[in-house]
């Protein structure tokens, strides 16, 4: 399996006024000016009707001037307007919303000249269920008619074997000394404390210590710390567990076929 990364936003932030006047609020103030019906207004902005006027009456002590008016009578029966208060505070946080949005653009394009952090940024982005992530750049790429063989180099001199098909290699694009992320489900990795003189087909094969046993009721998430600092992640069943005596601090080799690898460069 391959996937192809896009560069997605390494920075967000929230805007509150007063710590408390956040973007749900003035989607509030945005409806209400729009629709000129509090009720219409707070289905849009996720309110109670209720909710509304409570959260309208904070926002009034807060600026001690009334953000809203009632207008009676008419076609139209009435509704609820904004007053020229309420009118200068939505555009105030327009505003703000467009400064911010450009002070953040601007740190992106700081961020992008510090390629140390930007990488470290952009893994900590990336959200996937596999409980193992690896970073590091393919050292070696291996075509073959049906399957390609990548290599991924780790900190510390380990080393991830990726299969892939080649037309998946193809359209990844994967090249030696791109940076890339070797992804592992926990469930695939295989923790061995003793090989008994026997070898395994598994290409992977990473010895490290054990430094987290984490028990639940059925299985237990087995953490391996490899030289260099990485660690892999094993979800083992408990009775496993008990067999192995696996504890902290023991030595163990986690195996995982390279079949199972999923390789991720950016874009």
């Amino acid at each position: 399996m391959t996937r192809r990364l896009v560069n997605p936003a390494l920075l967000s932030a929230d805007l509150r006024l007063a710590g408390r006047l956040d973007g749900r609020f003035f989607d509030l103030l945005a409806a209400l000016a729009l629709t000129g019906s509090l009720q219409k207004a707070a289905r849009a902005a996720g309110y109670s009707y209720k909710g509304a006027w409570l959260v309208l009456d904070a926002a009034t002590a807060l600026t001690h001037a009334p953000l809203v008016g009632r207008a009676t009578g008419g076609r139209g029966g009435g509704g609820t307007t904004l007053t020229p208060e309420g009118h200068a505070l939505l555009d105030a946080w327009r505003g703000l919303q467009a400064r911010l949005a450009s002070f953040l653009a601007d740190q992106e394009v700081w961020l992008d000249d510090q390629p140390g952090l930007s990488a470290l940024l952009k893994r900590m982005h990336m959200k996937t269920s596999a409980r193992n992530q690896f970073s590091g750049l393919i050292s070696a790429v291996q075509p073959g008619p049906a399957t390609t063989t990548v290599r991924v180099a780790l900190a510390g001199g380990a080393e991830i074997t990726a299969s892939l098909t080649t037309a998946a290699a193809d359209e990844l694009g994967a090249q030696v000394g791109q940076e890339a992320l070797a992804l592992v489900k926990a469930s695939e990795v295989v923790l061995v404390t003793d090989f008994a003189g026997y070898r395994l087909s598994a290409r992977n094969q990473l010895s490290g210590t054990v430094s987290r046993v984490q028990r639940g009721a059925v299985s237990t998430l087995v953490g391996l710390t490899l030289p260099g600092g990485a660690t892999v992640t094993a979800s083992v069943t408990n009775d496993a567990v008990d067999a192995l005596g696996l504890a902290v601090g023991q030595p163990a080799t986690a195996c995982f076929k390279a079949y199972t690898v999923m390789l991720a460069v950016r874009a």
